[in-house]
């Protein structure tokens, strides 16, 4: 492996380390919980997206969040075209787990404003309006 491939794999690990490091200090948990949270957001954004906006979201993430965005992600499974808030949350409870003590909705607001400090505001823009209304309110406008 070349020094320049290490530099850029070590840079890829720093850039991922930051966003789990932001979202446990802005939520006050583990770094563990943090990551396991971001996972559970990304996947369940990724599989509410169109084809189109999820690929436009994805390259604007960093290497090594972009591989947790698509990790288990099946091209041939059905859209999910229910879009409630109700259905969004349970989604990322279903797969990070019931926890008693997590507001499960400031957390998705945290992971959300993480996406607001790292994605550029145009692509932002486009993903929150391509969320119902209701969702949206979980995102956070400027």
């Amino acid at each position: 492996m070349t020094h320049s491939s290490v530099t850029g794999f070590t840079h890829a690990a720093e850039q991922a380390e930051q966003w789990v490091n932001e979202l446990a200090q802005d939520l006050g948990w583990s770094e563990q919980s943090a990551y396991r949270f971001l996972k559970s957001v990304l996947h369940t954004l990724r599989d509410w997206l169109s084809p189109e906006e999820m690929a436009d979201l994805s390259a604007q993430l960093p290497t090594l969040i972009r591989g947790i965005y698509f990790e288990g992600w099946k091209p041939s499974d059905e859209p999910v075209w229910e879009r409630k808030k109700s259905d969004f949350i349970i989604c990322v409870r279903n797969s990070f787990g019931y926890e008693l003590d997590v507001d499960i909705d400031r957390a998705i607001k945290a992971v959300f404003k993480l996406l607001d400090r790292h994605i550029s505001h145009g692509e932002i823009v486009q993903v929150r309006n391509s969320m119902k209304k209701s969702l949206r309110h979980l995102w956070p406008a400027d």
